[in-house]
């Protein structure tokens, strides 16, 4: 009998709910976002950029982990639960494999972490990688539509290995290296390279809060039914078959794409009138490709597309003055970034020397639209999966849906989560990795690093005085009044154009450490890397899951805090390689190929158990807030460098933890068959 709640009250207990899930989710990501904000602010010495929207962004994401992570335990994961116990005592293997595709796919297009792999390719240049422009901006949907296939023909292997209790030993010995092998040849082509850490990186974002579970719970059920019932913990072991399956379809894709792909050129080449038709290979107009000259390129790819000096002249001046054009050439940037980032000194003289009245425009996107383009996606992602789930447990299993009303409030928070969280990912995580990851470079650079300019018109040349220094060394400076502050500024005279009266102040930072701190610089970077990888691992609510399975099964010998440490030590060292990686321009394979050589070994002497626990931390070790911040950060470091592909940083934080819970595991046993002879010698 269901008694009435007065309104008031049940206000008061949703609200008291809701607070208690929130601070939760505070918790969770407070740390690394502090660490991020704190480095940049005290270490860096740079002050965070748009603080505000960064702000909102991390409070959607904050919001929308709270109410996705209780979408799914209200409607998702107890539908998943009930098709994965009940699925394997109607049908057979077959039918079960297949509803294993069907779900791993539509699972991993319900991950969050996937919006973080879509807004990817924001920094890749398509001549000298087209491959990988192609598969980030003209074929995203492919691109994802692959890792979801990877994702579910690995959900039916693992259901296949479930219901066969075949050991999870033989796939890691097929499985990988077979990617290995893939990886080794890609690495010989130019364009096929440069999709190594793309395809590594895939693999890691597929294990995520959605996949997880319900494929766990699939996993179990079929364990359960095939071991008539005993205590089974063959669920182990499909999160690496999550993880290695999408890496392989990548690459397969890749290989497809390549035989429609442009080479790998120079920006002169790309952007020339004899390469256009190869060049609008990766572009639906000629408009797009000018908006990839002027947002990716250099003044040489501009100048190659226009040839002619007269036209390449006006389309400066027309895209100072025009908004329409700005829209239409510069996309999401606004005509002053355009400026201070892109703009090449000849093209920043002749505007400013034009005389124009300069009409910059913004045209970001603003937070409605956010959430709105955000909700759509969300909505795709989530009906379609809870319908396949809801059409087996009723038609197929002929079992009614309990608690109707905590299901559609579950599903209805499952969408309206991932709405605030994908959102927030692309407000506030993905902007703060980027800032963090622009400026890590300046700890060990060796060289100033432009911020913005400033431009003075009518420059009086009689304000400027000469001060003479200890060193006898004379340099010349004028007062500039900014707001009520005046400040004193290095005059340069190679910035000032005396026919114009017009003077360029170039605001520049000096490098974080001096020019000959460029080891100490670099090591700087390396133990931020470390404490982050260190830091946002030992929040996940996957490991921490983990960690207690690994208790109950090692009958307390091996402690839930001790899995903790050991795999986020892994991630920490394994964010320092990916960043050593990226800072140094060495090939992923370098790192890819010997790591899992060694884990080869390591697995053949380990345990079964053991090993499919061990190999299974590799994927949960990236949340839904971890991922868009260290891909953030590493895209972002590789465009500062000028770097291809700022790829590989996730792959190497998932490679590593393998390592060290499988040392950890076989220390863990020769410590304990050293304290059973200790025991029998004193019998």
């Amino acid at each position: 009998m269901r008694k009435k709640i007065p309104l008031k009250t049940a206000l008061s207990m949703i609200a008291g709910y809701a607070k208690v899930r929130i601070i939760e989710q505070i918790k969770l990501v407070a740390f690394i976002i502090l660490y991020l904000i704190l480095f940049q602010r005290f270490i860096l010495g740079v002050s965070l950029m748009n603080a505000v929207g960064i702000s909102g962004g991390i409070a959607m994401v904050i919001l929308g982990l709270a109410f996705f992570l209780d979408g799914l335990i209200l409607g998702l994961m107890p539908l998943g639960e009930r098709v994965g116990v009940k699925l394997p005592t109607k049908v057979g293997i077959i039918a079960i494999a297949s509803f294993g595709v069907m779900l791993g796919f539509a699972a991993t297009l319900a991950e969050p972490a996937i919006s973080a792999l879509r807004a990817a390719g924001a920094g890749v240049t398509a001549w000298d990688a087209p491959l990988l422009y192609m598969l980030l901006e003209r074929k995203t949907e492919w691109l994802v539509l692959s890792i979801g296939i990877g994702v579910g023909v690995a959900v039916a292997v693992g259901m296949f290995r479930f219901y066969y209790e075949m050991s999870i030993k033989p796939f890691i010995y097929v499985i990988i290296p077979l990617v290995l092998t893939l990886s080794f040849f890609a690495n010989l082509s130019e364009n096929l390279s440069s999709i190594i850490g793309l395809a590594w990186d895939s693999g890691a974002v597929t294990t995520g809060a959605v996949t997880v579970p319900l494929v766990l719970s699939l996993g179990i059920g079929v364990a359960r039914a095939a071991s008539k019932n005993k205590t089974s913990s063959g669920g182990f072991g499909i999160i690496l078959l999550a993880s290695a399956f999408p890496i392989l379809s990548v690459y397969i894709i890749g290989l497809i794409m390549n035989f429609s792909a442009p080479r790998v050129t120079n920006e002169n080449h790309f952007f020339s009138k004899e390469n256009r038709k190869e060049a609008l290979k990766l572009f639906e107009t000629e408009n797009d490709l000018i908006k990839h000259a002027f947002t990716r390129g250099t003044d040489v790819g501009r100048r190659s597309f226009f040839q002619d000096d007269s036209l390449y002249h006006k389309t400066l001046i027309d895209l100072a003055t025009n908004s329409q054009k700005q829209i239409l050439m510069l996309g999401g940037m606004s005509f002053n970034d355009w400026m201070n980032k892109k703009a090449s000194d000849f093209e920043r003289k002749y505007i400013i020397s034009a005389h124009l009245k300069i009409n910059s425009v913004s045209s970001s996107t603003s937070v409605g639209i956010v959430l709105l383009e955000e909700g759509i996606i969300s909505m795709r992602a989530v009906v379609p999966l809870t319908l396949m789930l809801l059409l087996v447990l009723v038609l197929l299993l002929k079992e009614k849906l309990r608690y109707k009303d905590e299901f559609v409030l579950g599903i209805s928070f499952a969408i309206i989560g991932m709405m605030f969280l994908t959102s927030g990912i692309r407000l506030g995580l993905g902007p703060l990795g980027n800032q963090v990851g622009g400026e890590l470079p300046q700890a060990f650079s060796k060289i100033e690093k432009k911020i913005e300019s400033k431009v003075i018109r009518n420059f009086d040349t009689s304000i400027v005085f000469t001060s003479i220094g200890v060193d006898g060394i004379k340099k010349q400076y004028f007062h500039l009044t900014d707001g009520n502050n005046v400040n004193v500024i290095e005059f340069k005279k190679e910035h000032f154009n005396k026919e114009k009266k017009i003077y360029e102040h170039i605001i520049t930072r000096p490098p974080l450490l001096g020019p000959n701190l460029t080891l100490l610089g670099i090591l700087l970077v390396l133990l931020f890397a470390f404490g982050m990888g260190y830091g946002a691992t030992i929040a996940e609510p996957g490991l921490n899951a983990l960690g207690i399975t690994v208790e109950e099964l090692t009958v307390g010998t091996i402690k839930r805090t001790h899995i903790l440490q050991v795999v986020s030590v892994g991630v920490g060292v394994g964010l320092v390689l990916g960043v050593i990686r990226i800072l140094y321009n060495i090939p992923l394979v370098w790192f890819i190929i010997p790591c899992y050589t060694l884990l080869l070994p390591l697995t053949f002497i380990s345990e079964e158990e053991f090993t499919a626990i061990a190999w299974d931390c590799g994927g949960v070790t990236t949340g839904p807030v971890t991922v868009p911040l260290v891909l953030a950060m590493g895209l972002s470091i590789g465009t500062e460098l000028n770097i291809v592909d700022g790829f590989g940083v996730l792959a190497m934080a998932s490679a590593c933890p393998i390592v060290t819970v499988l040392l950890f595991g076989l220390y863990s046993r020769a410590h304990q068959e050293k304290l059973v002879k200790q025991e029998k010698g004193l019998e």
